[in-house]
């Protein structure tokens, strides 16, 4: 697809997971049928009120903006063929990240897959086997259990990630630490973004 649904892009610093502090346009697309119920852009789901971009325009202002690595979001992303956008960055050599739940096979060569798995829709197979990073997002103790059952399944070179729900991140951010020095073949992912206030 050529022409996307973009809700917004900006230029900005990636503020978590694998890639935190690096320099990155973001390109949110609309749509979302996953449902998360603690998602933090919501407004994101309806892909309907949003124009569509085509993707030598979004890569344009890409390149323009000087940033060498470009982040792919939503939204679910993954809900749309991103052959024509992904090829289009790669052609003015910037490197490209999606963030996705994995529950659509990835259409586009993207150069890095941040696959953060929801309970609400189940991933498919091929989530586990492109994964580089693994970003769990835990709200409750029994997402420990879940995050595991998961890593058991992504390849032994994925980056394995524990998130604290930005909502109750008070609440929750005591015990993460105490599992992660207990489990170091995790790291915590922050949302650096957040506490820096960086939009």
């Amino acid at each position: 697809m050529s022409q996307l649904p973009v809700m917004e892009y900006f230029h900005t610093i990636q503020g978590e997971g694998f890639h935190t502090g690096r320099s990155a346009f973001f390109i949110r697309l609309g749509g979302c049928d996953v449902g998360c119920v603690w998602c933090d852009v919501k407004e994101s789901w309806n892909a309907s009120i949003y124009p569509k971009i085509s993707s030598e325009e979004l890569a344009k202002i890409a390149k323009n903006s000087m940033a060498e690595f470009a982040v792919i979001t939503g939204g679910e992303p993954a809900m749309y063929d991103l052959t024509s956008l992904a090829d289009n960055l790669r052609a003015k050599n910037i490197y490209s990240a999606i963030e996705t739940s994995g529950c659509y096979p990835l259409l586009g060569e993207i150069d890095w897959y941040c696959f953060s798995p929801k309970k609400f829709k189940s991933p498919c197979k091929e989530a586990y086997e492109k994964a580089n990073e693994l970003k769990v997002i835990v709200n409750h103790r029994s997402d420990l259990e879940w995050a595991e059952n998961q890593a058991e399944k992504v390849l032994p070179s994925c980056m394995l990630y524990l998130q604290p729900e930005w909502s109750h991140i008070e609440r929750n951010t005591e015990w993460i630490i105490s599992y992660i020095k207990s489990n170091p073949k995790w790291k915590i992912s922050l949302q650096t973004h957040k506490y820096m206030n960086i939009p």
